[in-house]
C-alpha cells in the first residue's frame, strides 16, 4: 500500500484540519472533530445535515456551504459516525426552523441517524436516499443503496432550503428527489483502505465488477472488460427500465468517478452515457462530471440520472458555493 498518510488512526483528523483551512472561507471544523458546519450561517432557514463514513470525498464536508448542506458529520474511513457526533452537529446549526437529516441507505448510517433523531426530538426530521439500481440488498444495507444520487438530492434540498421551504415540505421535496433518481456503477480495480493495507477484492487486469457499491460491495456481477459503449449502454439500460422514464423527458446526467479514473475516461463515459440516453428518447438538459462520490482510489464510475421537473430544475441551476461544487455566485 502506497499512501500519503502518517498514522492511520490519525488520517481521518489530518484530513479534516487540512480541509477547513484551505476552505476557512466556507466551513468551520468543530474542535473535536464531529463535524464540518457552515463558516456563514443563514438564520431562519431549515438546517440540513448530512454524513456517512470518509473515504467519498468530497462528499459530504464538501458539500457544506451556501445552497447545500449546513454541516456534515464524518465517520472514519468507511465507517458510520456516532449519533453524538449528529447531535452535536443538530444543535450547532438549528436556528430555529428544524433540522433535516439525509442519510445513505446503509445500515450503520441509517441506524445511528435514528437515534440522533430521535434525540433531536420534533425539530427534526430524516429523509433516506436509496438510488442504487445494481442490487436490492448487499453487504452494508437492507434495500438499495444510497450513492451519487445523494449529492443530486442535497443540491435540490440546500437550494429549496435557502429559499426558505419549511421542514416538512423540504422532507417532501426529497422524497420526490430520491424517486426521480436512479444510479449505478462500475469498478475497475478495487479500493484499498488504509487500516486493511490491501485491496478489498481482487479483480483480474480483464475484468470489471458490474453494479459495484462505494465501499468496495460485491455488484450484479463479475464480467470481462468491455468497451466503454457497451459497459454504459448496460447502465444507462438498467437505469431507465428502472425509473420507467417516458420518451421526451429532459434528465439530468451525472457520470461520477470513484476517485481513481482520470477525467478523460470520465468524460469519455458522459460521451457514451448521453448517446444512450439519446437512444431512449431522453433529453440531457442538465450535466456533471467528476469525482463527487468517491471510492478512495477505485478506479471505476458511477451514472446517474434525475427526471427533471419544473420544480427539480430551477434548484438544480440556484446558485451554490461549497468547496466541491460552485456557479452562480
Amino acid at each position: 500500500m502506497k499512501k500519503f498518510i502518517n498514522r492511520v488512526d490519525s488520517l481521518l483528523h489530518e484530513s479534516l484540519s487540512g480541509f477547513a483551512h484551505c476552505h476557512r472561507d466556507l466551513v468551520v471544523l468543530d474542535s473535536d472533530y464531529r463535524f464540518v458546519r457552515r463558516a456563514r450561517a443563514k438564520p431562519g432557514k431549515v438546517a440540513l445535515i448530512s454524513g456517512g463514513g470518509s473515504g467519498h470525498e468530497p462528499l459530504h464536508a464538501g458539500f457544506v456551504g451556501h445552497g447545500m448542506l449546513d454541516a456534515a458529520c464524518p465517520g472514519q474511513v468507511f465507517t458510520s459516525p456516532t449519533p453524538d457526533q449528529m447531535l452535536a452537529a443538530a444543535d450547532a446549526v438549528d436556528s430555529g426552523a428544524g433540522v433535516l437529516f439525509i442519510v445513505k441507505n446503509y445500515e450503520g448510517d441509517v441506524m445511528n441517524f435514528s437515534m440522533a433523531a430521535e434525540m433531536v426530538g420534533e425539530r427534526g426530521a430524516s429523509l433516506i436516499t436509496d438510488d442504487d439500481v445494481a442490487v436490492q440488498r448487499s453487504t452494508f444495507s437492507t434495500g438499495r443503496r444510497g450513492v451519487a444520487g445523494t449529492m443530486v438530492v442535497e443540491k435540490i434540498l440546500g437550494a429549496a432550503a435557502e429559499r426558505g421551504d419549511a421542514l416538512a415540505d423540504l422532507q417532501t421535496l426529497g422524497v420526490h428527489v430520491n424517486a426521480a433518481t436512479r444510479s449505478m456503477g462500475v469498478a475497475l480495480t478495487s479500493c484499498t483502505v488504509p487500516a486493511v493495507g490491501r485491496p478489498t477484492f481482487d479483480l483480474g487486469d480483464q475484468e470489471m465488477e458490474m453494479g459495484v457499491g462505494i465501499h468496495g460491495e460485491p455488484g450484479r456481477r463479475r464480467v470481462p472488460l468491455a468497451p466503454a459503449d457497451e459497459i454504459a449502454a448496460e447502465i444507462v439500460r438498467a437505469i431507465v427500465d428502472d425509473l420507467g422514464a417516458k420518451a421526451g423527458r429532459e434528465v439530468l446526467l451525472l457520470v461520477n468517478g470513484f476517485g481513481g479514473t482520470p477525467l478523460l475516461e470520465l468524460y469519455l463515459m458522459y460521451d457514451a452515457a448521453s448517446r444512450e440516453l439519446a437512444k431512449h428518447g431522453l433529453m440531457v438538459s442538465r450535466s456533471l462530471v467528476g469525482n463527487y462520490v468517491t471510492s478512495l482510489d477505485m478506479a471505476g464510475c458511477s451514472i446517474t440520472v434525475t427526471l427533471l421537473d419544473n420544480g427539480i430544475t430551477p434548484l438544480w441551476d440556484a446558485p451554490v458555493h461549497t468547496a466541491a461544487l460552485r456557479w452562480g455566485m
